[in-house]
């Protein structure tokens, strides 16, 4: 089995009820943060951490994405005629070349581990990435997952992305028990989904990057469904880090919580300040602003 991280796994098939009515005909990876969605920044921190085959696990109502990913010769033809050369780039950039996309239908909505699960037969006997696009994380110079591949080719252990959270909203995450930490990576001793905060074993949040070896599929398929019949990713996780050891990384890099309306907001108005045109002028219509 390789260490290189060469397949890329976005659960996507989610309502985003709590966008409606904006979702209510567009996915909610489809929003926008400035200029891009939020499944192209996912896509491109895959890329970055070196993915060759991005696989969307999706339901109806998704065309959107998989539109987003093709060609449109249409538009790529009309922007070329107009002599739009720097907007062609971009359309033509969306993915390198080298590249590839799958589409795998989830006939269920049976929770973050069947829609892993479903990906199977395309991972294969690889380890692969999870990157759950509603947290977008900017990891400066070197993206989360990028900075996650190079521990796994070095160690070879699964790993997952943690970051402290209030102790008040521990039942909104898996939180991992984990030994002390060594850097910013720590083995783990226990993980659990969304315990109320008396009984949470830490204040280590799991957030939406996962680094995982094939062994999870075995113990995906072996996992009893929980409430509403899903199946949690958390509890196939408690089980591999029994067998193989998994480790907690503390990320280098600021989360957005985009699955929220606020978090949202906030990525948009912080990614708009860095953004190398528009950057400089909203910074001088914020402050125009009072209140």
């Amino acid at each position: 089995m390789t260490n290189n991280i060469r397949k890329v796994v976005f659960p996507v098939a989610g309502l985003g009820t709590r966008f409606l009515p904006a979702t209510k005909a567009v996915p909610k990876e489809m929003l926008p943060v400035v200029d891009r969605p939020l499944i192209q920044y996912a896509a491109e921190e895959a890329v970055a951490a070196g993915a060759k085959e991005l696989i969307f696990i999706t339901r109806s109502g998704k065309q959107e994405i998989e539109d987003h990913f093709d060609a449109n010769y249409e538009l790529q033809s009309e922007l070329a005629k107009s002599g739009k050369d720097e907007l062609l780039k971009m359309v033509n950039e969306v993915l390198p070349e080298d590249v590839s996309c799958v589409f795998v239908r989830q006939p269920q909505a049976l929770g973050l581990g069947h829609a892993v699960l479903c990906a199977k037969h395309v991972v294969g006997d690889d380890p692969f990435g999870i990157i759950l696009p509603d947290d977008l994380i900017d990891g400066g110079e070197t993206p989360c997952l990028a900075q996650m591949a190079a521990i796994f080719a070095e160690q070879g252990n699964s790993l997952v992305a943690v970051e402290a959270v209030a102790h008040e909203d521990t039942d909104k995450y898996g939180i991992v028990d984990a030994e002390r930490p060594r850097g910013r990576l720590a083995r783990m001793k226990g993980i659990v989904e969304k315990p109320a905060p008396a009984d949470a074993p830490s204040t280590m949040g799991v957030v939406g990057r996962y680094l995982l070896t094939p062994r999870i599929f075995q113990l995906l398929e072996e996992t009893t469904p929980g409430s509403g019949g899903e199946i949690q990713l958390t509890d196939a996780i408690a089980r591999l880090l029994e067998e193989e050891g998994v480790m907690a990384y503390s990320f280098a890099g600021k989360r957005y919580d985009c699955g929220t309306k606020l978090g949202f907001l906030q990525a948009n108005v912080e990614y708009a300040l860095k953004h190398p045109k528009l950057g400089e002028e909203f910074r001088d219509y914020l402050q125009t602003l009072t209140y």
